[in-house]
C-alpha cells in the first residue's frame, strides 16, 4: 500500500491511475459527489469506499467479482461474482414450431 499527501481528489486519482496495474483501490469520504467522481475515475477492477475492514483488499467470494484492469488482469472481467459464469457461456435464442 502506498500513502502520500495530495492536494485533492483529482491529484489523488491521477497518481493512483499512473501505474501499469489496477487490481484494487479504496477511498474514505463522506462527500457523495466526491465518491461518484472517484468511482467514475479510478482505474481498478475492485473498488471500495468507506470499508473499514480493508480499504483496498478483501473481496467477498461469490458476491463481488475479483479481477483487475491493466497489468492486473487480462480482460477487465472479474472472477467469482454473480455474473462470472456468463463469461463462459454463449447465448442462443431458439424457436421450434412443429
Amino acid at each position: 500500500m502506498a500513502v502520500t499527501k495530495v492536494a485533492g481528489l483529482e491529484e489523488g486519482l491521477a497518481l493512483s491511475n499512473d501505474t501499469e496495474f489496477g487490481l484494487t483501490a479504496g477511498l474514505f469520504s463522506n462527500d457523495d459527489d466526491e465518491i461518484d467522481r472517484w468511482f467514475a475515475g479510478i482505474e481498478a477492477g475492485v473498488t471500495y469506499v468507506n470499508r473499514a475492514a480493508g480499504a483496498t483488499t478483501g473481496a467477498w467470494p461469490d458476491i463481488q467479482s475479483f479481477g483487475g484492469w491493466k497489468g492486473s488482469g487480462t480482460s477487465g472481467a472479474g472472477g467469482g461474482g454473480p455474473w462470472y459464469l456468463r463469461q463462459f457461456l454463449s447465448e442462443q435464442s431458439r424457436t421450434l414450431i412443429r
